[in-house]
């Protein structure tokens, strides 16, 4: 068990920046969850950690060594790729055992390496079979153990449910979290998914174009997003932006734009001090879109899509020319075409400097 610490790390691929001067701390036995969209530089990240890319600039730590020089199989770490990577001809075992055995470990300590292993993520059953003969989610399983019974100081995730079909990412994803809890060793995760990283992480870092955008726990990620891009990306339904000036009326601020004027609350007005008043973007998240307001303040829109989801609706309008998407109830009488009158909880609105991205709140 170890802590990792990333201090002004890059990686150049000759003139092009993939990862831009990366500095993070990772506790000991922390879940920390890289995500962002492809490209922007997670899975580089997690692969210098690792030692399978170099840094082009920057030093990496795993616990109190410096490991920039250090060969993959001298960093202590275990890594679960997106691919099972099992080798085909050997059975769940021998993939798990196959490790210990290059290491010349005693035939006893790598069968009880194994079978606790096998315990932990529920192989026992499937030991003796082959990985042609086990679902996806059981090779995965499969890979797990191979990297479990390696008792590393840190394990590495690139991906890993990637291949999987939406029922067993879930179950999968819950298992690595069990999983995490039983082992209690450090977890670097790499996903494209923000529900994954939600759910998993106790914090996430989000990535944009090789640069961290933020690094919080999920709940602040998602309740006080740092930036319009990290505000888009987390949540699903996205985000909805309307573009917006910030007016002073009788005393009171509001967000206007072309067709709404949404009054800000008081104690938000400190950090519109020094506001770009003239372009801002008034951001709010679906479940923040009130039906049916009172004509004072409200947003008119139309409806452009309805998305039945069982438990509850998914609505999609158009204002001033943006998308606008709000949550509704399942017994909501709602339809395609109808004109209604939206408000926003003002408690949790966001507005952003349109030109920088930052947010003000």
């Amino acid at each position: 068990m170890a802590s990792v610490r990333l201090q002004s790390v890059s990686k150049k691929f000759g003139q092009t920046v993939v990862v831009d001067d990366v500095t993070l701390d990772i506790a000991d036995r922390e879940f920390l969850v890289l995500v962002g969209p492809s490209g922007c530089g997670k899975s580089t990240t997690l692969r210098m950690i690792a030692g399978l890319e170099t840094a082009s600039g920057g030093d990496i730590f795993i616990g109190d060594r410096r490991v920039n020089d250090l060969g993959p199989k001298d960093r202590d770490i275990a890594m679960v790729f997106q691919n099972y990577a099992l080798y085909p001809h050997m059975n769940v075992y021998d993939n798990m055992a196959f490790g210990l055995k290059m290491r010349k470990l005693p035939r006893a300590e790598i069968d009880q390496r194994v079978t606790e292993a096998a315990d932990i993520l529920g192989l026992g059953p499937l030991l003796k079979r082959k990985p042609k003969e086990m679902s996806g989610g059981q090779r995965q399983r499969a890979a797990l153990g191979r990297a479990i019974v390696r008792h590393p100081a840190v394990f590495l995730m690139d991906e890993p449910l990637s291949n999987l079909d939406a029922k067993l990412r879930v179950q999968t994803r819950t298992e690595i979290v069990k999983l995490h809890q039983r082992v209690a060793t450090t977890m670097i995760y790499v996903t494209h998914d923000q529900i994954e990283a939600m759910t998993m992480g106790h914090r996430i870092v989000v990535m944009k174009d090789g640069v961290v955008q933020q690094v919080a726990p999920p709940q602040e990620v998602y309740d006080r997003p740092a930036n319009l891009f990290v505000a888009g990306f987390i949540g699903s339904p996205t985000m909805s932006f309307l573009p917006c000036t910030i007016v002073s009326d009788d005393g009171a601020l509001y967000a206007r734009g072309k067709s709404f004027s949404v009054r800000i609350p008081d104690e938000r007005r400190p950090a519109l001090a020094h506001a770009n008043v003239a372009n801002a973007t008034l951001g709010v998240r679906p479940e923040d879109i009130l039906l049916h307001a009172d004509a004072a303040g409200s947003i008119a829109a139309v409806v452009d899509v309805v998305e039945p989801l069982g438990s509850e609706q998914v609505l999609y309008f158009t204002c001033d020319g943006e998308r606008l998407t709000a949550r509704a109830p399942a017994d909501a009488h709602v339809s395609t075409g109808d004109a209604i009158a939206l408000g926003i909880n003002p408690k949790r609105m966001h507005v952003f400097d349109t030109v920088t991205g930052t947010a003000y709140f």
